[in-house]
């Protein structure tokens, strides 16, 4: 992606300051960078969500996807999480399906049912479907106003994580229809069809290249991406169909910004229940591994080392323990991982039915015992 077409990409921003507000709280950043802290930094998947009244409010009789692709709208979302606790980094309100939308596939929001393709990749014969160019400013150049818009309001408060889905993530779904306990579907490409299952997953690396490259042009200040799938794959397979693409993503990312001038930002990859690839992962390219919470904190550096920051990696299901009893959980989180090279997150997103009051009590009990510890 050239510079100008970066420039073209962000003149429907006109309007607002050429330089975005001075950052006034970098401990995400330094953390993501392997620097010492004053205290163990944190923020939560899927913070901007439907636990919040707000959000609920905002989003009331609006479809998702429609959400999705209104700036100002998730602007709002993504700040609201933000203005109500401590957190230390905001990611923007979007959703990873958004790249097979901009491929051209359809997709909707079913009530009771969640993301549904109504005509999911059947056999290697509908990959004719797809577009062969994905122009990513005029596809997914909603997603870019909105991380410009919000990183203006954020006021410098925190840093803005912009974020994508993996390829095999995403093929998943498209293959799938919508989610699946098992993706056998899609596993069943990789077995019958793994060539054509290549020249997907390589479609899908070169729209994400250019989407992560766009969002930071945007203003994000790191990026995520989120293999949420991984566990439905063995060692073998996700070494072969997974594995090849994150690395290919974070490499691709890192000279996009180079070429176009922009600088490097802290890239983050998070393949829940991959924890058989860890040491694969910690090589992979990325500063920062997310762990969901089925792996403990020492077996995690041990697998990792120190030349990456782990992060996460709270039980979602914790923040329906009494507050007390969550906050002595969140130290012990703290205690195991250390201070430095951490980011303290769940080890998932935040469920809807959670009480927001026990988000903010989980991050500031990170807060204080990991100042507690740092003064020790």
């Amino acid at each position: 992606m050239s510079q100008s077409q970066l420039t073209s990409g962000m003149e429907s921003n006109n309007g607002l300051p050429a330089k975005f507000p001075e950052l006034k709280n970098d401990a995400f950043l330094k953390a993501a960078r392997g620097e010492q802290t004053d205290f163990v930094p944190v923020w939560c998947m899927r913070q901007a969500g439907r636990y919040l009244p707000e959000f609920r409010e905002t989003r009331a009789g609006q479809d998702f996807f429609e959400t999705c692709q209104n700036p100002e709208l998730c602007c709002k979302l993504t700040l609201q999480p933000i203005q109500r606790f401590a957190l230390d980094a905001a990611i923007i309100f979007s959703d990873i399906l958004v790249v097979p939308q901009a491929m051209g596939m359809e997709v909707v929001m079913t009530p009771g049912k969640g993301p549904t393709f109504p005509q999911p990749l059947a056999d290697p014969a509908d990959l004719s479907r797809l577009r062969e160019r994905v122009d990513v400013h005029r596809h997914l150049g909603y997603v870019f106003r909105a991380i410009t818009l919000t990183r203006h309001r954020l006021e410098g408060r925190v840093p803005l994580i912009g974020f994508s889905g993996a390829p095999w993530t995403l093929m998943t779904y498209m293959i799938e229809g919508g989610g699946s306990p098992t993706q056998s579907r899609a596993k069943r490409w990789l077995y019958q069809h793994p060539e054509a299952s290549h020249r997907l997953l390589s479609s899908l690396t070169g729209v994400i290249v250019d989407y992560l490259v766009g969002q930071v042009a945007a203003g994000a200040q790191a990026l995520q991406v989120f293999e949420s799938h991984a566990g439905c794959l063995g060692p073998t397979q996700f070494s072969e169909f997974a594995l090849p693409y994150l690395r290919e993503i974070a490499t691709r990312v890192k000279q996009g910004l180079r070429d176009a001038g922009l600088e490097l930002v802290p890239m983050i990859v998070f393949a829940k229940d991959g924890h058989f690839a860890l040491k694969d992962l910690a090589n992979s390219g990325y500063e920062v591994v997310g762990l969901d919470w089925t792996i403990s904190p020492k077996l995690a550096r041990q697998q990792t080392g120190d030349e990456v920051t782990l992060q996460g990696n709270l039980d979602p299901c914790a923040l329906y323990s009494p507050k007390e009893r969550l906050c002595e959980l969140a130290g012990e989180m703290v205690r195991a991982f250390g201070t430095r090279r951490y980011i303290a997150n769940l080890g998932h997103g935040i469920y809807p039915d959670m009480e927001p009051e026990h988000l903010g009590a989980f991050v500031d009990a990170v807060h204080r015992h990991s100042r507690s510890i740092n003064a020790a």
